[in-house]
């Protein structure tokens, strides 16, 4: 080939490699283009089940991290109260969901850890039908008596349930909740008898405390500390093993009288077994940014809450601890549903 003809050639390969590198770019956009057009998680309302009434522990804490949520994501986190037996209606309910993401469940001690024992037949296994996000917060109960009780302190309590068996009641936020097996607890250390009475939720348990209904509960802080502010209600102690910050003077009833005596309440974000991983982890990410932040902190404070943000696997770890701790109170005490 002339040095002529083999200019020409050059001159005539440029444009051709040209016109394939353009082509092959093209194609490239377009597959990225194709990834970044599929559905972006969440591009609809999501819904956050609660077993319990508003107003109670388990709707305290749903609330504002459900705003943060919405905010951040930029679609709807509705709270959906489902309360009854214990919290196994709305648990039931998340276990069957679709594992999309769009129906999360604020779980609670009482349907994920306690409720398992007490039950023979549960629609949902805690470990197998969910995937955990992240705990979400723990929550002191405190155990308060109506006015016309005569005891000021837990040894004048104990003392006059040893006196008077079976004269007194409590209520609480339904079979198996914490503020259930807090009592069972109270009773089995000091061997006495006091009747139990279920409500759907912490705040029809504090109405009827109010009432007269009942005449103790082991309240979730966030329902008795306004009440006790109020003068409706005494406060005796705490169900902690520490005393609690937002209520210094109250002892906690291991100190006052029970030596060993520990209950604590708590809650957690989960979904239904088999949701996409890059769901859970974007999720859990949010979610922890969100109960680090000092906005929510301090709700949290004020409602008697405390932050406790984890990886979704040291939540399932901390879930099956639980179900290990209070399966053996639940036996030695003999608790059924009632």
């Amino acid at each position: 080939m002339t040095p002529q003809r083999k200019q020409q050639h050059r001159r005539r390969a440029i444009p051709c490699l040209a016109g394939v590198a353009s082509i092959a770019l093209a194609g490239m956009s377009c597959a990225a283009n194709a990834q970044q057009k599929g559905p972006v998680y969440p591009d609809r309302p999501v819904r956050m089940l609660v077993g319990f009434a508003p107003g109670g522990g388990a709707d305290t804490a749903a609330r504002p991290v459900g705003q943060r949520l919405s905010e951040v994501l930029g679609q709807q986190f509705v709270v959906d109260n489902r309360p009854g037996a214990g919290g196994n209606i709305a648990t039931e309910i998340a276990a069957r969901a679709t594992p999309d993401g769009y129906s999360l469940l604020v779980g609670t001690i009482a349907a994920l850890a306690i409720n398992p024992s007490i039950y023979e037949k549960l629609a949902f296994d805690p470990i197998r039908d969910f995937s955990p996000i992240t705990n979400m917060a723990s929550s002191i109960n405190v155990l308060v008596v109506h006015p016309s009780v005569a005891a000021k302190t837990v040894k004048e309590l104990v003392a006059l349930l040893r006196a008077k068996p079976g004269s007194l009641n409590y209520g609480s936020s339904g079979v198996g909740s914490a503020g259930h097996l807090s009592g069972v607890l109270l009773e089995h250390m000091t061997r006495t008898d006091i009747t139990h009475v279920p409500y759907k939720g912490g705040a029809p348990a504090m109405g009827a405390l109010l009432g007269g209904e009942v005449q103790m509960v082991f309240a979730t802080a966030a329902t008795a500390i306004p009440q006790i502010k109020a003068g409706k209600v005494r406060g005796l102690a705490v169900t902690t093993a520490t005393r609690a910050g937002m209520l210094p003077d109250l002892p906690t009833i291991a100190e006052a009288a029970l030596p060993g005596y520990e209950a604590n309440n708590w809650y957690g974000l989960l979904a239904p077994a088999k949701t996409p991983k890059a769901i859970i982890d974007r999720l859990n990410a949010e979610t922890v940014k969100i109960l680090g932040s000092q906005s929510v902190r301090e709700i949290y404070f004020t409602q008697g809450l405390e932050p406790t943000p984890t990886t979704p696997e040291a939540f399932g770890a901390y879930i099956k601890s639980e179900i290990a701790k209070w399966s053996k109170l639940v036996k030695a005490a003999g608790v059924k549903p009632d």
